[in-house]
């Protein structure tokens, strides 16, 4: 059963029981929040994008305490890259020196902003984002000034318990940023992560999220996204590990004419779930969208996706296209793929589809035949596999993810 009474009876009430009282600058959200939680059940089979999501997992997180930040050794950062280290509770911008171009928004700015796009992308009600909003005790809220460029790092790893995790990003008119972003489960607990992204007319984002997590731990993730006319976003997240890990990127295309790249992977193994469910809503026309997922799925692990696209009548001329392949390991595991696309407009190039396959005996067959082993073999394959979506990581973010890394979180 997705989620149960007892669910909510054993987390979600004693877990809103012992939060401290709303304070700070999001006081009022944390009280909002709270309030929504309190009235709201939670999502359950019947609702149809919830119905293969099992939130059973979050009733055995010890999740009533902050999870502390850990050190995780990584690469050097990037030539002319800021990385910052990113727990949700402190200020990660004391003492730091921000690069040309990177400005902190001022309390106006942010009480206008924050909220807008996760309104305009229809998910400011969802319950994972009230339950962010519920329990976030701060929020990093950066601008990045026209025709500037930044490149910028975004460090998260957490020992036991709850990371609230909550940005609000503003690109003025041809802006560029470049954002690599980790979050880590260095032990058992939950980790909520709220994004919101605006981008003004001609702005550039490159966004690349990497989260390795573990079979005690969950990951519920919302990005929303606004994009004006000749915006690019290229937006490519790769998860694995988690015993429940639920991406959701939103983003709609405000009055058309703008260029979406969506990337996703995600790996299970064990009986760990990961579920991605993605929406890009055209409003002008001219747009366009590319977007592949992929999914290695092995042992009892199950993967979900589904992916709409909208193209309302007022957006003709729209490109759009989207592919979902999944490479099946084990058959004990399990595939939902649930490609959408929902077009009124009638001038439009539009195509998706899905596939599920294995490692193809031929190809195998054919790499032995050169002296190569059957497990280095089979590991080729899927690097190649993976390749395809690692490659369009930044580079810091693609430096975190080595195929090898995303094998031990399968395992």
């Amino acid at each position: 059963m997705v989620a149960s009474t007892s669910t909510r009876q054993l987390w979600v009430e004693p877990w809103l029981a012992a939060l401290p009282a709303p304070a700070g600058e999001l006081g009022p959200v944390q009280q909002r929040g709270r309030a929504a939680l309190a009235r709201t059940p939670l999502p359950a089979a019947r609702a149809e994008e919830w119905r293969f999501t099992d939130l059973s997992l979050l009733a055995q997180l010890p999740v009533a305490s902050v999870a502390a930040a850990v050190e995780r050794p990584l690469p050097a950062p990037q030539p002319g890259a800021l990385r910052l280290h990113w727990n949700g509770r402190e200020d990660p911008l004391q003492g730091v020196e921000l690069p040309a171009g990177l400005q902190a928004l001022t309390p106006t700015d942010l009480a206008q902003g924050l909220g807008h796009t996760l309104a305009a992308t229809g998910c400011e009600q969802h319950w994972p984002v009230e339950l962010n909003q519920a329990c976030a005790e701060r929020v990093l809220a950066l601008r990045v000034a026209s025709r500037q460029r930044v490149n910028l790092e975004l460090i998260s790893a957490a020992g036991e318990g709850l990371q609230p995790l909550r940005l609000l990003l503003l690109l003025e008119e041809k802006a560029e940023l470049d954002l690599s972003q980790l979050v880590s489960a260095e032990a058992a607990g939950l980790h909520s992560l709220v994004v919101e992204v605006h981008l003004a007319r001609s702005a550039r984002l490159q966004h690349g999220l990497v989260a390795f997590g573990r079979s005690d731990a969950a990951l519920l993730a919302h990005l929303a996204i606004e994009q004006e006319p000749e915006s690019q976003v290229s937006l490519s997240q790769v998860v694995a590990g988690w015993g429940l890990a639920r991406l959701e990127p939103r983003v709609v295309q405000v009055d058309g004419g703008a260029h979406t790249i969506l990337r996703g992977l995600q790996v299970v193994d064990g009986q760990q779930i990961a579920d991605t469910h993605s929406q890009l809503e055209f409003r002008g026309p001219e747009g366009q969208l590319d977007q592949l997922h992929k999914a290695v799925a092995a042992g009892q692990g199950r993967s979900v996706f589904n992916g709409a696209v909208r193209v309302p009548r007022e957006a003709q001329r729209t490109n759009a296209a989207q592919l979902s392949r999944t490479l099946l390991l084990s058959d004990r595991a399990r595939i939902d793929t649930k490609p959408e696309l929902e077009i009124v407009a009638d001038d439009v190039k539009c195509a998706h589809g899905a596939t599920v396959s294995s490692l193809q005996t031929d190809e195998l067959f054919y790499l032995q035949s050169r002296g190569i082993g059957a497990d280095q073999a089979a590991g080729l394959l899927q690097r190649a596999f993976c390749e395809e979506v690692l490659r369009d990581l930044p580079a810091a973010a693609r430096a975190w993810c080595p195929l090898e890394r995303l094998l031990e979180a399968r395992a």
